[in-house]
């Protein structure tokens, strides 16, 4: 067997005599290695190729990761935001509702309202059928946009409760100050305002007040609150009250046998300041009681009876 080997140069070709049996193995061998190195070099390179699309691959979807994070950690971070700027809000807004709350109270107190008429410790009853809109979830813009609206509201509702409240204690500082009632506990109006025959002269006269007949010692009491401006003896009077109320009022409690207040001390509506007695220019024990409006006298009837209320 001959084996012809062509060079590259072309510059001639050399021939082989492989009769021999050794020959022959030798070449079959060397052409067994030479198709397996090249076999496996070229594995080998497909598998290089094949690692380096690989490894590019995870490189991206690691990184695509990396963005992932970081785009849920910015998310994470504005939620939290979003949350602590609607923690702030609800903080003011609640303050809003404590005070509204307070105010709420007084103006009940102040209206003299039914036990239970309008609490302020209980959530107002409401109901309704439940209507298609309130159905599911709003977005943030939505829940801020119904804050503002809210917090509008609430404040609104407070200045218009601060006036009512301003009106209300002007109301019951007018009806505490303006006289108004019995300035006696017991006793019986013995002597009325007007044209009269005086006790002592027997002519005729004007009498500038009223007289309620009683017995020695009962109380009493003043029919307005106010400051009181006399205490002591007076002409005709004998021991004698005056209170100033305010708004141009003042009355005056006449032929005490004792009197419970001082000059400077402030009154109540109610509170007893002297003791009935027969001082001064009486016939008996008896309270004289003037009402005066801007100084000049007037009937004090229509005080007791509360039908009249000058303001």
């Amino acid at each position: 067997m001959q084996l012809l080997v062509v060079r590259r140069d072309r510059n001639g070709i050399r021939q082989l005599n492989l009769a021999g049996p050794l020959p022959v193995a030798g070449a079959l061998v060397a052409a067994a290695a030479l198709i397996g190195s090249g076999f496996l070099g070229g594995q080998q390179l497909a598998q290089r190729h094949a690692t380096g699309a690989d490894l590019a691959e995870v490189n991206e979807l690691r990184e695509q990761l990396l963005a992932d994070q970081a785009r849920i950690a910015e998310l994470e971070q504005a939620t939290e935001d979003t949350l602590d700027a609607l923690a702030i809000r609800l903080g003011r807004m609640n303050a809003h509702v404590i005070r509204l709350d307070a105010l709420g109270q007084r103006l009940t107190e102040m209206a003299e309202l039914e036990d239970g008429e309008f609490d302020f410790d209980m959530a107002p009853p409401i109901g309704g059928p439940l209507e298609p809109e309130s159905l599911g979830s709003g977005s943030v813009s939505d829940i801020n946009q119904s804050l503002d609206a809210l917090s509008v509201q609430l404040v609104n509702r407070e200045q218009q409760l601060g006036v009512l409240e301003s009106m209300l204690m002007n109301r019951n500082l007018t009806e505490r100050t303006v006289p108004e009632g019995r300035p006696v506990t017991s006793g019986w109006l013995s002597s009325y305002y007007g044209k009269r025959t005086d006790p002592f002269t027997g002519k005729p006269a004007w009498h500038k007040g009223v007289d309620f007949a009683g017995k020695e010692g009962d109380d009493i009491v003043a029919v307005a609150a106010g400051v009181v401006t006399y205490s002591g003896e007076r002409f005709g009077y004998g021991n004698m009250v005056e209170i100033d109320h305010g708004k141009g009022y003042v009355t005056r409690y006449a032929h005490n046998s004792d009197n419970a207040v001082a000059v400077g001390d402030e009154v109540a509506r109610g509170q007893i300041i002297a003791a009935m007695g027969s001082s001064g220019r009486a016939t008996g024990p008896n309270l004289h009681f003037e009402v005066l409006y801007r100084g000049r006298p007037v009937d004090p009837v229509k005080f007791i009876r509360g039908k009249t209320r000058k303001k």
